[in-house]
């Protein structure tokens, strides 16, 4: 009699970045922690594939995360000695260019590596005017590469979660055709997402990180199991920690509604359950999929003009008075021709009777953006230079103003799936086309799930709505998300009737005039926001004081509203 096969044991994937700049040690420190199969690096934000394009239009040999390389040269001898392979994003827009580097690095070194690299995301061809815009690939030419043998493989711009999704779909044998696929890959989906920011889910960034030692957290890593169920956790003796709460900060960020769209998978969000398995591991189960969309999202960035900024201190008495001198004397330089954009800003950082000179100003800033350098550069630094003995008592300015520094626009565009040649370029040469997926379902937003029983009534108290909830925030170009979720049954019951639409453009007055939807999501006991246009034309236009949206959810906490006092 033949026994059934024993299932596959589960895969571990860590992370060792989480951008472009992350700790450099880190893919060492995860070599060394503990047990790994498969370690992950994400290098690619929106505003990195622009400056990786700039990078690669004054060299073409250039366009890729050179950090990458660097941390690879110091462990690629470890990486092979242990059995780890690595898979990274880090080939921005130049991934053979990578690929061809880290060739020529582990011959100079003697260490034999078979490097495979993913291409086909590059557009930039077909729309004009743009300095990069690519397509977002999804896990499968990743897994082309590791079943062929890589133990390197890199590419240029995949979904983030796809650094996870092909190292799976290789391990475990997962084809997008076969029965079950759709949960198993929005499983490992999941799993990706919290994984790609690194350090975020081990207690960085985070809503409560007064919990936990955070002031040198590890890197994360999610066992993966063949059902597409998976328990993060980190190396033991690594800092941070690993709860729900973590967990469900990343979930959150950079999310929207329900449904999660990817290029292999739409994994539903509102399926996720989420369980403490022990000390600084949470199981994630239970994750639905459903087949992708007909589209492939593209991120195209090109340079939408020159922008220029000059930040006025005011100091101690008068401040007010002191912001409209200055404006007025400078009507005339913005008045003739006048920038396309010109926007001043009071921050009041003073306080009165200060015992330090910082925190006695103020400071005023003027943004002026126009797509001829001239309008925002010398003629807007020059004028408010020349006011510097003929203005306000105690003129000076927070640092000489510049000439005016080109900006870039990010606009997302969608092309069919079939319209990519997305290819896995194998170790050894062979080009191995990856076909778009048989069957999509067009991306709608999923029923809105009914809400908790509220709380019966009770007193309040008036206090900051982050004595009872977490939040997370972050942009999708121009748009941010703010994801807010309550830590007990009680506070969520609250939370879903409290924490509307409307109020929370009341609390953040910046959305007030803005399109704001809210998204529940109640396994998480979260509503997740997505507010449009708060950013403008993306984080590289540096459009408001955060351009990221990173602190968006920590001014919504800090916002007063009555609360029952059952919950504080």
């Amino acid at each position: 009699m033949t026994g059934r096969p024993a299932p596959a044991r589960p895969l571990r994937v860590g992370n060792f970045s989480g951008f472009y700049g992350d700790r450099s040690d880190a893919l060492r420190e995860m070599l060394t922690g503990g047990e790994v199969d498969v370690l992950t690096g994400d290098y690619l934000a929106e505003l990195t594939m622009l400056i990786l394009a700039r990078d690669r239009l004054k060299d073409p040999a250039a366009g890729y995360a050179r950090t990458f390389l660097r941390q690879l040269e110091d462990c690629l001898a470890l990486a092979r000695e242990r059995g780890v392979r690595i898979v990274a994003n880090a080939g921005g827009v130049n991934p053979s260019g990578l690929a061809g580097a880290v060739r020529k690095a582990a011959e100079r070194l003697g260490i034999p590596v078979r490097v495979a690299h993913v291409e086909g995301d590059d557009l930039t061809a077909r729309h004009p005017g743009a300095l990069a815009a690519h397509a977002y690939l999804g896990g499968f030419g990743i897994a082309e590469c590791l079943r062929a043998g890589a133990d390197v493989v890199v590419t240029g711009r995949v979904t983030d979660a796809a650094l996870v999704t092909g190292p799976a779909a290789a391990h475990f044998g997962w084809r997008p055709d076969e029965p079950g696929a759709y949960d198993r890959l929005a499983g490992a989906v999941v799993a990706g997402h919290v994984l790609e920011c690194g350090t975020q889910a081990t207690g960085g960034n985070y809503a409560f990180f007064t919990e936990g030692d955070v002031r040198r957290p590890g890197f994360p890593l999610a066992e993966v199991h063949a059902d597409g169920s998976a328990v993060v956790t980190k190396h033991p003796g690594t800092g941070g920690f690993v709860d729900v709460g973590t967990v469900t900060a990343q979930l959150l960020y950079e999310t929207g509604g329900a449904r999660y769209a990817g290029p292999d998978v739409t994994a539903r969000l509102d399926t996720v359950r989420l369980s403490q398995d022990g000390p600084d591991r949470v199981r994630i189960e239970g994750v639905r999929g459903e087949a992708p969309p007909p589209a492939l999202k593209v991120g195209c960035n090109r340079l939408g003009g020159f922008r220029n900024e000059v930040v006025f201190v005011l100091t101690g008495l008068d401040v007010e008075a002191k912001a409209a001198l200055v404006r007025e004397q400078l009507a005339g330089a913005l008045a003739a021709p006048p920038p396309r954009e010109a926007r001043w800003e009071l921050v009041r950082t003073d306080r009165a009777d200060a015992d330090t000179e910082e925190t006695a100003s103020a400071l005023l800033r003027l943004v002026v953006r126009d797509p001829d350098q001239q309008v925002v550069g010398r003629a807007v630094s020059g004028a408010a230079v020349e006011l510097a003995l003929a203005s306000y008592p105690g003129f000076h300015l927070l640092s000489p103003p510049g000439k005016g520094d080109p900006y870039g626009v990010f606009e997302d565009v969608y092309v069919p799936q079939g319209a990519v040649d997305h290819v896995a370029v194998l170790h050894d040469g062979r080009r191995v086309p990856v076909p778009p997926p048989q069957r999509t379902r067009p991306l709608a937003a999923a029923p809105s799930p009914a809400l908790p029983e509220p709380l019966p009534p009770g007193p309040t108290r008036r206090a900051p709505l982050g004595r009872v909830a977490g939040a997370r925030s972050g942009d999708k170009g121009g748009d941010a998300n703010v994801g807010v979720w309550a830590r007990t049954d009680e506070a969520w019951r609250w939370l879903a009737h409290t924490l509307t639409a409307d109020r929370f453009r009341r609390l953040l007055p910046e959305t007030r005039d803005l399109p704001v939807t809210r998204h529940l999501l109640p396994n998480l006991r979260a509503v997740n926001f997505t507010v449009e246009g708060v950013l403008g034309a993306g984080v590289a236009a540096r459009h408001r004081f955060d351009p990221q949206a990173k602190a968006l959810g920590e001014w919504l906490r800090s916002r007063h509203l009555d609360i029952p006092e059952a919950l504080l």
